[in-house]
């Protein structure tokens, strides 16, 4: 028996779950996009059995074997239940079900894995790599001396504005996931780059039109977040580092170089962006191997 304390149209259910984290949330279209994926693959695999009803224990229980079935990774799975129990839970405030049948459902376990940074000197590499003669290279060494310089997400640096650079008192104003606001200390070098930039290459590439965006295309709008993931490998081939840098390896870099060099992690967190310092606990491999390196330099029986 399919929930018989479960009462709605499962389909009308996603669609105002999706709304709510749409419109009073203000989740990021990506956040979205993947609810709403990972929600039609629930009502595609519940409609034969269950119609349009909303499935209780046994419905959920029957998926999640499925997705156990089809060999996805032990992230897959768990992202697609963490989305299960925000619909639930969304459901049961609204007061479409009685019960959440996800409540007592524990997360697969699974391996964190540690972040994929680049060092000091390939970061140095990096960041020379545009050539600072033409407009286009005068943006992107600004973009990623910005980026190391804040460890902000890529989708948040494109999405900057001029106003939201303060020059005098050396702060960005960035606008995180949630539309939570942050304000992040920016360093002499990134802000020189910006002030070059600005001087000498933003004009030229938008020929008199304008634009509210801080790093501007030809054609006055803001750069995607995909064009910025090319540019930043096209970059790195360009100085000989030629694995795979995903989205966040600045990030990761900024956030990794920070605690090396002795930032505590609650400061990291807030620069960050991370709603959650356990989010934030994943660089404490950079404090363990700097206990260990301290430990093997000045203990007299290392």
């Amino acid at each position: 028996m399919i929930g018989s304390m479960q009462t709605g149209s499962l389909s009308a259910g996603v669609q105002s779950f999706l709304d709510f984290c749409r419109i009073e949330k203000g989740l990021a279209p990506n956040t979205l996009d993947s609810y709403a994926r990972d929600l039609q693959k629930y009502v595609s695999f519940c409609r034969p059995t269950s119609g349009d009803t909303i499935p209780g224990d046994e419905g959920v229980r029957s998926y999640l074997e499925f997705l156990y079935r089809s060999r996805l990774s032990v992230r897959t799975i768990a992202r697609h239940l963490t989305t299960l129990r925000n619909l639930y839970q969304f459901l049961l405030r609204e007061g479409r079900i009685k019960t959440d049948p996800t409540a007592l459902l524990p997360l697969p376990k699974q391996w964190k894995k540690l972040p994929k940074y680049l060092n000091s000197e390939e970061i140095e590499k990096l960041l020379s790599a545009p050539e600072a003669s033409t407009p286009l290279g005068l943006r992107d060494r600004a973009m990623l001396e910005m980026l190391y310089a804040t460890g902000v997400r890529v989708s948040e640096l494109c999405k900057l504005q001029l106003s939201d650079l303060n020059v005098d008192l050396g702060v960005v104003r960035v606008t995180g996931k949630g539309r939570k606001q942050r304000l992040v200390p920016v360093g002499a070098a990134a802000l020189s780059a910006v002030a070059s930039y600005l001087q000498s290459g933003r004009d030229k590439l938008l020929k008199g039109k304008a634009s509210p965006y801080l790093f501007v295309t030809s054609r006055g709008g803001p750069l995607t977040r995909q064009a910025l993931w090319k540019l930043l490998g096209s970059h790195g081939r360009k100085v000989g580092i030629f694995r795979k840098m995903g989205p966040h390896a600045i990030r990761h870099s900024f956030a990794t170089h920070l605690l090396e060099g002795g930032a505590d992690l609650r400061s990291v967190q807030m620069m960050l962006g991370h709603a959650d310092i356990s989010t934030t606990q994943v660089y404490t491999h950079v404090v363990r191997s700097r206990l260990r390196k301290t430990l093997d330099e000045h203990h007299p029986r290392a």
